[in-house]
């Protein structure tokens, strides 16, 4: 593999009552959360597909598959682990991270720096490699209208010594 390699991760997630909703491994007070077979913190799983696309790897689902009753409910901050574990053992390291969240509601600006702490050390890298913003779709599509969450994720990884 090369010295440099790029991956993209997007994941999105349902909005609904009676879940918490984790961005980042921050829990974001609101009235709804995001379904999914973990803590559907779409933040991190994009991440996670951003760096398993980057070594070749494929996907989280191929990693933590939703069939398997180990990750129920599992915290995305140890998935994430594992993605960087993975990454360290090809002996590759962190450039940077640059994340989307598409969100409508709530406004994420007063969480970002826990998120970007976050993410940072699950992938053993500095918050100034990790970049992490919010925006809304002025109201339309699915996360316009509150119906989920949606992610985007770049990374550059390199490889070390």
């Amino acid at each position: 593999m090369s010295a440099f390699r790029i991956g993209h991760g997007y994941d999105v997630h349902r909005l609904t009552e009676g879940r918490r909703l984790i961005l980042g491994g921050v829990d974001v007070p609101h009235t709804l959360g995001l379904l999914g077979h973990s803590d559907a913190d779409a933040l991190l799983h994009a991440v996670c597909d951003a760096i398993l696309g980057a070594l070749g790897e494929g996907d989280i689902g191929k990693h933590f598959p939703d069939t398997d009753a180990k990750y129920k409910d599992i915290s995305s901050m140890l998935l994430a682990s594992d993605c960087a574990k993975l990454m360290r053992s090809k002996g590759y390291a962190i450039g940077n991270i640059d994340v989307t969240v598409i969100a409508q509601k709530p406004k994420l600006a007063p969480y970002i720096e826990e998120m970007t702490k976050n993410v940072a050390l699950a992938f053993f890298c500095s918050p100034e490699n990790v970049n992490i913003k919010a925006t809304t779709e002025e109201k339309l599509g699915f996360t316009g209208s509150e119906q989920g969450i949606a992610c985007h994720a770049v990374c550059l990884i390199e490889k070390l010594g």
